[in-house]
């Protein structure tokens, strides 16, 4: 690496306020001085980081006659790298680093500092798609013909610009590449190619079969056994505030056990939570060391390791009824130093040689040995690491299925039920009753279970405990359907999907959210200690909550 480029990515990685590894197909000292640069902002583990720089400077090398010096950002989660990304765009548009090109917005090769997005939920790439806004007025310098696009008068006009652009493939070649853009109720690639899948993912259980054994408890199949009154303090869990992938977990878990019973789970499960972690892939290895008995997990952090662990230690199941499979993409971004060598990458991913990285055995292992020769002349599949993750395209499963690690054919299990989209309220709402609370909401469920298991316990008072334990607080609006927080109000909404909409909406301006967390903070904790005093007392206790508590 030359060391004006070496600068120019220390300095990016500096901007972006994240680390940075290389993955290369060979040593550094081989690689020639000119050969191209693809910097890729990913939250991709290093074992996939690793196998697929590698693979795709062979294949480049090997097709087009040069290695290619892969350097990855690693940010975080993805919805951290979107933070960043959105900031970067905003910057870029405010200073007017763009013209009006065709009647499109054009940023300049290189105004971003990196090729592409490796991974993460549709989700986060969808919303890389949507792009940013920024108010006409804060554009410095505004180019020629931007008032093509927004009017210069209005004071509240914005311009809104995708982060990402166009894969450019023709659709005969994604027709042979995913056949019918569908698994379950989800696309394979963005209409519009503005984000394209390469792998997919499910969200299942990960789960310790000793502690399992040690606690008397079967194996868990479905998310409501991880409500058990047994799993008090063995639940590993994930922030849905940090983990676009938990929140699609959980989403899904409502969309597929309904808003009522969906949030009975929920509740539960933090109940039993012994921790809330800023990251998904903590529980996994937790429940694999015995520090928890079961969390929710991506299929390959769960599979991987059960496979770490050893037979019979560690195992992972997707719910049957209630599998949410989703695409794990790539975006192109707009204003990219390399936009052409980003689309060359995608498209080796896309390769049956870059698709049996996710799945066949290593090829350093016995089993990998046997792997389908590749165009290479070599065995398919990673070198060292094993990934398992489930390719996109169906040919592999067609042509390949007998060398996979997982015989589980996506397409086959995925759940027909769409997430409902209430993803703000799981990561509102399960803030305010569990994480930011957690002792309260562990000590009320404690009294709740200690209840249930007395037979001698008056039952109008495990009535009114179990009430209060998953009740929700109404919502106050004004007229504006704007939050209330003290005073009258003319309208309360309940708690329900019908109202869902309106009370999230009521969050949108400028401080309501925070306002509304600290309402129903304050809210769920009156909720949780009344639970506690009616347990000690085993007599039902008028609730003292400032008029929000509902009326069983």
């Amino acid at each position: 690496m030359t060391p004006g480029r070496l600068i120019i990515l220390l300095s990016l990685a500096v901007i972006l306020g994240v680390p940075f590894v290389m993955s290369l197909g060979r040593s550094e000292h081989d690689l020639p001085d000119d050969a191209p640069t693809l910097v890729v902002v990913t939250p991709h583990v290093q074992q996939i980081r690793s196998e697929f720089g590698r693979a795709f400077s062979d294949w480049h090398a090997r097709e087009h006659g040069t290695p290619v010096r892969v350097v990855y950002l690693t940010p975080g989660g993805t919805s951290e790298i979107r933070k960043q990304l959105e900031a970067q765009y905003k910057s870029v548009l405010k200073n007017g680093d763009f013209t009006i090109t065709d009647g499109q917005v054009t940023l300049a090769s290189g105004a971003v500092g990196a090729d592409l997005v490796f991974g993460g939920g549709s989700y986060d790439h969808a919303q890389i798609a949507r792009g940013v806004s920024v108010s006409a007025g804060d554009i410095q310098s505004p180019p020629a013909g931007l008032d093509t696009f927004v009017d210069l008068d209005d004071a509240d006009a914005a311009l809104t610009v995708p982060m990402s652009e166009s894969a450019g493939f023709t659709q005969p070649e994604l027709d042979e590449l995913f056949g019918d853009n569908v698994i379950g109720t989800q696309f394979l690639y963005d209409p519009d190619q503005l984000w394209i899948g390469t792998a997919l993912s499910s969200f299942g259980i990960v789960y310790n079969e000793d502690s399992y054994r040690d606690l008397g408890l079967p194996l868990p199949t479905g998310f409501e056994d991880l409500t058990r009154p047994e799993l008090r303090g063995w639940i590993a869990l994930a922030d849905p505030r940090q983990s676009g992938s938990i929140t699609t977990t959980f989403d899904s878990i409502l969309g597929n056990h309904g808003w009522d019973d969906g949030w009975r789970i929920l509740r539960g499960m933090c109940a039993n939570t012994r921790y809330f972690t800023n990251s998904s892939t903590k529980p996994p290895t937790d429940v694999s060391q015995g520090e928890a008995a079961a969390g929710l997990a991506i299929d390959f952090y769960g599979r991987g390791q059960a496979q770490t662990a050893g037979r019979g230690r560690v195992g992972y199941v997707d719910p049957a009824g209630a599998v949410y499979i989703d695409a794990d993409p790539i975006s192109i971004l707009r204003g990219a130093p390399h936009p052409e060598l980003a689309r060359t990458f995608l498209r080796f991913v896309l390769t049956e040689e870059g698709q049996a990285l996710w799945q066949f055995h290593a090829t350093d292992t016995p089993e990998g040995a046997d792997n389908p020769i590749g165009p290479s002349g070599q065995p398919m599949g990673p070198r060292h690491s094993e990934l398992r993750r489930m390719p996109v395209r169906r040919v592999m499963y067609e042509k390949h299925f007998e060398y996979f690690m997982d015989k589980v054919v996506p397409f086959d299990i995925a759940s027909d039920v769409q997430n409902p989209g209430w993803r703000t309220g799981v990561q509102v709402m399960m803030g305010c009753f569990a994480i930011d609370i957690a002792d309260d909401c562990r000590e009320a469920w404690e009294a709740l279970c200690e209840a249930r298991a007395d037979p001698t316990f008056p039952p109008d008072v495990l009535d009114k405990m179990e009430f209060f334990f998953y009740a929700f607080p109404p919502t106050p609006l004004d007229g504006e359907g704007a939050l209330v927080t003290s005073g009258g109000a003319p309208t309360s909404l309940e708690w329900t999907p019908e109202n869902f909409r309106a009370i999230r909406n009521s969050w949108r301006p400028s401080g309501a959210q925070a306002r509304a967390e600290i309402y129903y903070t304050r809210v769920f904790r009156g909720y949780y200690r009344l639970v506690v005093e009616m347990g000690e007392r085993r007599s039902v206790h008028k609730p003292n909550l400032s008029g929000a508590a509902p009326t069983p």
